[in-house]
Order: C-alpha cells, then sequence, then structure tokens
C-alpha cells in the first residue's frame, strides 16, 4: 500500500509525469535488450590461497572482453550474460601469484571452473599484467559489512574508485559527491565545512564514516589518502544505530600491500593553490607490509581575505600473523588552519548583489581544527565459510573557532543600505570518541536455502567539552556594499569563556541479519538491531559556578526486511522495509525525557547489467516517512522551547536513475538523475506542505572519459580526455515560514539552479603523469546556504594541473 501510495504521489509532482513516462521506456527497452541476450551462459568458479581458505575481494578479468568482477566474502566469483565462446580468466591480486584459467562458455549453460589456489609470490605478479573494470553492481562495499554482491542487495549503493578521484582530480567531498545522483552539497558554512546531504536529509557525523569508523566532518576530510568512496543510500540504522534517514558515506584510505611501490605528486592550481603530495608502499619481511602517504596545502581564496593552511599524515601497516589471521594498523592526523568565511550576508531574506570575491569579515577571524584518529582491525577466518572481523578505533578532534559573528546572527541584521555592525564569537570544542565493533560472518545451507549471516555488537563512546565564550555584540561596522565606508579595527579582543558544556554519550547496539537465497532467483534480507543510548550534560556556568546535570536514556529497534527477485540473471528487482531513530532532545509536558523519532523508510526499485556487465543502469523509487517528528508543544500556551512533543511529520518521496559503465574502447560514463519531495506534512510550528530548506527538487550529473587506445598515431598513446557536467536545481534557505508567526518574520530565501561544466585533458608516459582540470567552464553563480547568515558563493572559473611520479 505505501509503496502504491508512493507512485501515485510522484505521479502527481510537476514535471515527475515526463520522467516516469522516460522510466517505463527505460523499462520496456530493458527487456528488450534482455531478450536478445537470452542465448548467453554463465561462469562461476572460486578462488583459494595455497592453504584452502576464501580469496576475497580479487580481481578476476574475462582477457578477451575486458570485463571482471570481484570475488565475494567466499571466495566465489560470477560472470553472468557471457556469449558462448571460448575465453580466458585472469585472476590476480597483490601479494599473489597471477594464473590463467580457460573456459568454454554455451548457450543457456553454466560454466563451473575448478576451484583455483593462488601461490603467495610477489615476486611473479609482473607475469600477467590485467586491467580489471569492476562495474556498479559488482562492486562489493565494505560498509555493507556482509559481503553482500549490489545485485543481491535490496537498497541503492554505489562507489567509485581511485582512478576515478584520480582523474577527476578531486579536491574535496563536495567534487567526490558529483558523482552520486541525489547526494549534494547542502551548505558550506564558515567556509570550513561541507554540510552534504540526500534524499532530503543530511548527513551528519553520524552518517559519515572512515573505514567503517565515525569520524567528526566538521573539518574538511583529506582526499588523496582515499583508494575508494562509498555511499548506501536509504537506511542503514541495523549496521550502524542512529543514523539519520537520507544514507551513510564511507571513506576507504589506501591500504598497504605486499608490494613495493608509490607515487610523488605535486597539484597547483589557480588562487595560489599548492599541494605536494608523497605515497609510498613495501614489504617487511615476509608476513609485514606498510603505507605512508602525506600531504601539505596551501592555497589562497577567490574570497578575498581568506586562506588555508593544512598537513595531513597517513601511515598503516599489514601483519599475517598467520595464513587464517590479518591484523591491519591505521591512523591519521589532520592539521587545518584556514579564515572563517561567513560569505556575503542577505538583506530582508534576499541575496545582496555583491562582487563573489568580497569578504565581509574581520581579516583576522579563524577556523583551527586538528583530527588525530588509530584504529586496529582483526580478521580471522575459522574456516572457508565463515569468519569473525574486531575493529577498535580512537579519534580525538579539537577545533577553535574565533571569528565575527554570522550575518544577521544575534539580531545583528545587515540594513537596506549595506550598513553592518559586526559582532565577535568563540567557540572551543574537544572531543574524544572511541568505538569497538564485532562481527561474524557465516555461510551456510539449510536444506535448498543458501544463508549469508551477520551477527555483530558495537559499542562507542563520545566525551565533548564545548567552551562557549562571552560575545562581543558590536565590535564595529562595516558596508557590505562599501568597505571603505567605515574604518575597520585590526585589534583582537580576549574574550572570556561563559559557559562549559561536557556532553558524554554512549551507545551499545547488537544486530542481526541474513540474506536467504530461496531460490537462484528469489532471495529475502531480514534482519534487526536492538540499541541503546545514554546521554548526560554537564553544564558549568562561569559567572555563578553553578553546574546543571542533566541525563537521558533511550532504546530502539531498528527492523530491515527486504526481497530481490531476479528473473534473468543481469537483472534485479527489489523492494524494501526500515526503520532507523534519531535521539531527541527536550522533554515533555511531564517532565520526561522524548524517546527517540522513528523514521519508516520504503525503496522499491530494478538494478540492471548490460552488454557482458560493460553498462549498469539502475532505477529506485523511495518514501521516507517520519511521522513522530519533535516539535515545541502548543499544550497550554507554553513557550519553553525545550518542552516538545512529538506529533509533527516530515515525508521524503523521490526516484533516482543512474549509469555507470566499464571502460570500453577507452570510454567510460558516470551519469545519474534525482527528483525529491521533502516536505512537512503535519506541523503546529511550521506550515503544512512546506518544503525543508536546502535540498534541490531536480540534481543531474554526468562525466565521460576517454583514452586513447590502438591509435595509429603514436603520439596520442597515452592521453586521456574528460568531460563533466553537473546541475543542481532550485532550493531553499532563510528561514522557514512559521504559524501564528507575521510573515515578515521568517521568510525563505530562494537559491538559483546552476550547471557548471569542467573539462580535463591527461598524458601518461612511462612513470609520468601529467593532467590538467578547467572548473565551472562558464563561470555560472549560486550559492550555498545556512539560513540566511551563512551565504557563501560556489567557487568560479578555476584551473588545476597535477604532475605524478610513480616510484
Amino acid at each position: 500500500m505505501i509503496l502504491n501510495s508512493t507512485f501515485a504521489d510522484i505521479k502527481h509532482v510537476p514535471n515527475i509525469h515526463f520522467f516516469m513516462k522516460k522510466t517505463i521506456l527505460f523499462c520496456l527497452s530493458t527487456f528488450s535488450i534482455i531478450a536478445a541476450y537470452a542465448q548467453t551462459g554463465q561462469i562461476k568458479g572460486s578462488v583459494k590461497t595455497v592453504e584452502g581458505l576464501p580469496a576475497q575481494y580479487i580481481y578476476i578479468v574475462l582477457k578477451e572482453t575486458g570485463a571482471g568482477t570481484e570475488s565475494n566474502s567466499l571466495g566465489n566469483y560470477e560472470f553472468k550474460s557471457i556469449q558462448p565462446g571460448t575465453y580466458s580468466l585472469i585472476i590476480s591480486s597483490l601479494g599473489l601469484k597471477s594464473m590463467e584459467q580457460k573456459a568454454v562458455v554455451s548457450a543457456n549453460e553454466t560454466t563451473l571452473i575448478p576451484e583455483i589456489r593462488l601461490l603467495e609470490n610477489a615476486q611473479q605478479l609482473k607475469e600477467i599484467q590485467v586491467t580489471a573494470t569492476v562495474g556498479n553492481n559488482e562492486r562489493v562495499l565494505k560498509i555493507g559489512k556482509a559481503g553482500i554482491a549490489p545485485m543481491d542487495l535490496p537498497q541503492s549503493v554505489s562507489s567509485v574508485n581511485k582512478e576515478v578521484l584520480d582523474r577527476q582530480q578531486s579536491a574535496s567531498l563536495g567534487d567526490v559527491v558529483k558523482n552520486f545522483n541525489g547526494v549534494y552539497v547542502m551548505g558550506t558554512t564558515g567556509g570550513y565545512q561541507e554540510e552534504l546531504a540526500g534524499r532530503g536529509f543530511a548527513y551528519t557525523s553520524a552518517n559519515t564514516f572512515k573505514n567503517g569508523i565515525r569520524f567528526n566532518n566538521a573539518a574538511m576530510p583529506e582526499m588523496s589518502s582515499l583508494e575508494r568512496v562509498e555511499v548506501m543510500k536509504g537506511s542503514s540504522a541495523i549496521l550502524y544505530g542512529n543514523v539519520a534517514a537520507g544514507g551513510v558515506i564511507n571513506l576507504v584510505t589506501k591500504k598497504p600491500t605486499f608490494e613495493t611501490g608509490g607515487e610523488i605528486s605535486m597539484k597547483a592550481g589557480s588562487y595560489d593553490y599548492y599541494k605536494p603530495s608523497v605515497d609510498v608502499y613495501g614489504v617487511a619481511g615476509k608476513s609485514a607490509a606498510y603505507r605512508f602517504n602525506t600531504t601539505y596545502q596551501k592555497a589562497n581564496s577567490f574570497r578575498d581575505e581568506v586562506e588555508s593552511d593544512r598537513i595531513y599524515i597517513n601511515p598503516s601497516f599489514l601483519f599475517k600473523i598467520s595464513p587464517k589471521t590479518d591484523i591491519l594498523l591505521e591512523g591519521d592526523y589532520l592539521s587545518d588552519q584556514r579564515t572563517a568565511d561567513f560569505g556575503v550576508g542577505a538583506i530582508n531574506y534576499e541575496l545582496i548583489d555583491v562582487p563573489r570575491n568580497r569578504f565581509i569579515g574581520v581579516d583576522w577571524s579563524y577556523y583551527n581544527t586538528e583530527q588525530l584518529s588509530a584504529g586496529i582491525t582483526i580478521t580471522h577466518r575459522f574456516a572457508k565459510d565463515w569468519q569473525l572481523s574486531s575493529t577498535t578505533g580512537y579519534q580525538k578532534f579539537k577545533s577553535d573557532l574565533f571569528a565575527n559573528q554570522r550575518p544577521n546572527g544575534n539580531s545583528q541584521f545587515i540594513k537596506t543600505n549595506g550598513d553592518w555592525i559586526r559582532g565577535l564569537q568563540r567557540t572551543q570544542i574537544d572531543e574524544d570518541y572511541i568505538i569497538t565493533q564485532l562481527d561474524l560472518t557465516r555461510h551456510f545451507s539449510t536444506g535448498s536455502f543458501k544463508h549469508t549471516l551477520l551477527l555483530g555488537a558495537d559499542a562507542d563512546k563520545y566525551h565533548t567539552n564545548n567552551t562557549a565564550f562571552n560575545a562581543v555584540a558590536k565590535y564595529d561596522t562595516t558596508n557590505v556594499y562599501d568597505p571603505a565606508k567605515f574604518a575597520e579595527r585590526k585589534d583582537i579582543p580576549v574574550l572570556t569563556p561563559r559557559l562549559e558544556t561536557a556532553t558524554p554519550v554512549s551507545r551499545a547496539g547488537i544486530y542481526l541479519q541474513d540474506l536467504v537465497s530461496v531460490t537462484e532467483k528469489i532471495k529475502l534480507l531480514a534482519g534487526i538491531r536492538f540499541s541503546y543510548l545514554e546521554s548526560n550534560s554537564n553544564v558549568f556556568t562561569y559567572s555563578s559556578e553553578v553546574t546543571t546535570y542533566t541525563s537521558q536514556y533511550d532504546h530502539a529497534w531498528s527492523p530491515r526486511v527486504g526481497l530481490v527477485y531476479q528473473p534473468v540473471r543481469n537483472m534485479s528487482l527489489f523492494a524494501s522495509y526500515a526503520n532507523s531513530f534519531t535521539p531527541n532532545t527536550g522533554m515533555d509536558m511531564d517532565g520526561n525525557a522524548l524517546p527517540p523519532s522513528t523514521f519508516d523508510q520504503y525503496e522499491a526499485g530494478i538494478k540492471n547489467d548490460f552488454f557482458n556487465g560493460l553498462l549498469s543502469a539502475n532505477v529506485t523509487l523511495y518514501r521516507i516517512i517520519n511521522s513522530n517528528l519533535a516539535q515545541v508543544s502548543q499544550e497550554n500556551g507554553n513557550t519553553n522551547t525545550n518542552i516538545k512533543e512529538l506529533t509533527g511529520e516530515v515525508t521524503s518521496k523521490g526516484i533516482e536513475a543512474d549509469v555507470m559503465s566499464k571502460e570500453w574502447k577507452g570510454i567510460s560514463l558516470i551519469a545519474g538523475y534525482s527528483y525529491n519531495d521533502t516536505r512537512y506534512t503535519k506541523s503546529n510550528t511550521y506550515e503544512t506542505g512546506s518544503k525543508l530548506r536546502y535540498n534541490p527538487a531536480h540534481t543531474a550529473n554526468a562525466s565521460i572519459y576517454y583514452t586513447f587506445r590502438n591509435t595509429p598515431l603514436k603520439c596520442l598513446h597515452g592521453m586521456n580526455a574528460g568531460f563533466g557536467a553537473l546541475y543542481i536545481g532550485d532550493r531553499y534557505a532563510g528561514r522557514s515560514t512559521r504559524v501564528n508567526v507575521p510573515d515578515d518574520t521568517y521568510e525563505l530565501i530562494p537559491l538559483p539552479a546552476y550547471t557548471t561544466l569542467e573539462a580535463s585533458l591527461g598524458y601518461d608516459v612511462n612513470k609520468l603523469s601529467f593532467r590538467v582540470k578547467v572548473s565551472n567552464i562558464l563561470d555560472s553563480l549560486s550559492y550555498n546556504a545556512h539560513d540566511d547568515n551563512s551565504i557563501n558563493p560556489i567557487a568560479p572559473r578555476q584551473i588545476t594541473g597535477t604532475l605524478t611520479i610513480k616510484l
């Protein structure tokens, strides 16, 4: 019923009718193509180590077509929809000897390849050189924990690897998410943080992971250390507890390998941008490997007086304790110092027409962060069909913000003539975070049913100290239209502490999930999680020397169920339901702590692989309902904003389509489109039917990349070129309109839609590589915003070049 309602609602949304027609045509075309390729076969096999244990997540490539796949957690692999003929399978992985195996494929039959055992011999790696391209529906995501292939998962998932990150010269996470439809930058508060969102909900620090461990996203993460970026849309509460409803993102850093090599690179660009980087890896004895990468970045900005300076260090070590046990040690350190920049401001809830480069803050303002993390992952394979993984991580985060108050903050609104009284603010945060998680995966059968079982538990703890200083309401006056109108103060006053808030938060959870293969075509995913949360707040007031204490205890169940139907080998139809939750602050009218708000999430879609897996094309529909949104209680004329009730409702619904190809004759493609509608569907505070801020209704992305291969002109060998486009539709900032409040008290600010284009050109010869990219070619102008007080223009046209030397 809910899914039918979803389709019915979307059908009446403006501009969606045309797209639905296209979707139907797309599905019809899908079945036509499937019919044309019905007379194909498939290949199945398994890869083991010399000890007979599963060789996990290694590449297997068909030499004749270039199609590739990965072995799963059992070492099994599969190629679907293969034209009849004789093929050579190349099995290769770092630290293992590469091997070649012949396979004969017949129409409508499955060719079973005898079990292959790889020999550990790093020196043999160069005997067979293979470039493996793994499709979007074949790449298993680490963040999924259970090692389930995307085609078997009733959920939308996607990832991009290091090759894409390098050729796009991604400088920030905002650059990376351009490849994921429906995931976007919703704000760039202060110029020091990229706030991401998906399906109408923010990706907070609870939704942001590095190597499967939460990290504080108040600092911009380093891109040069990444091997892959993964996105799992929709609910992931069963795996991670109180994550927001839109999805989760996982940054996978580079790992040690049993091979020696590395690279040195230098990136430079517009506005005095310089970034040297080093990445080296090697072998220490027969059972240990290491990797070390580091970078330094110094840059000015298209914004006057804005600059940044950062250093990043990332060592890691891999130990093979025994044929069954691996230990991975990872750590990193980031120091980031930059100018706090709250943008151009707004007047009477309208954008100001001032030059994009104009900085209206105090020139000595800063936002400094330090982030230190360390982790240990132990993987033990008890037998060929089950293993235990244990991860323990620690993170230290510190930040110091000292800057002008935000434009229009604390009632200091910019006047119509552009005059603005600037105040000062300062906050310091010191946070410690520790987590331990255990995951046991088991593959077994009960009769004709095959199971992929995941049993896990986790426990983590935050301890955050937040010091707020006494603000300066009136520091000086400036004019946003004419900065020379007033003399600017340069002195830096000393602010005294006002409040110190300690918020220790403890969480624990246990979860069980099982993917049951009922038949080859029907698979059922079901699971449940129990979560327990304990949060405390200790607020010390300096003026009175009084500390107040509050405590809150929450628990929640998070179920999940999904069905996958695969009518043919290269297609999956799926539908799923999941429930997630988010804790609430405040209390009800009786003084009791508010229980968590829960989200019901429904998702349905189709995943397709065409032309031997060369092209992946997926369509997803979703509906997310928070029917117990916390809002200020209106009972008995209450005016205390800390007294709330769970009577509101927010509904998000939409459709997503994505296409991703492997390389074919030098060409690779990534493209996508998303439509989202997120509104207050019941509220005593906001107007019913009003949209939530910052969320574009329409987004679209496309990038195409071409590598010159086998061309008659030898001078073109090694050359590559790329082109990309990103469209972000209309959004709203400002302050959501409210009921029973004069219309001019809270107003929304329309943010214009925009399209950015970029082009790149590269050349690889021997161990040298050079790339140059021009971004925002058309010099499009729009803004990322937070309320009406941090409205930051997007970057103008810029040029970036990277020179890399392989070691």
